[in-house]
């Protein structure tokens, strides 16, 4: 099983702005659509931001659902909305092992 983090570092004081992009992406079904899926959000640690979490069988599955996803009309439109409050970001692509 892998799991995949797109951490977003938001600007200063675009978190609603964003949160709203995140309801419309989640009620239009832009995100990948597989087990494990979670949107989280900092408590501790540097401010602002944003964390999307999916869970993989295989990395095949990752870059499949990620072609897909960003080959998408819908998604290319939502994401020039969003990525204008980030200031940047990473990924992380863990291996879970028991």
């Amino acid at each position: 099983m892998y799991i995949v983090r797109e951490i977003f570092y938001l600007q200063f004081g675009r978190y609603k702005d964003a949160k709203v992009l995140i309801d419309e992406a989640t009620q239009g079904g832009l995100f990948p659509q597989t087990t494990g899926n979670r949107v989280l959000t900092d408590f501790t640690g540097e401010s602002y931001r944003l964390i999307f979490e999916s869970s993989y069988a295989a990395l095949a599955d990752f870059e499949k659902e990620l072609a897909k996803d960003m080959g998408a009309a819908d998604w290319k439109g939502w994401y020039e909305k969003f990525k204008v409050l980030v200031r940047h970001s990473e990924r992380e692509i863990l291996k879970q092992i028991s």
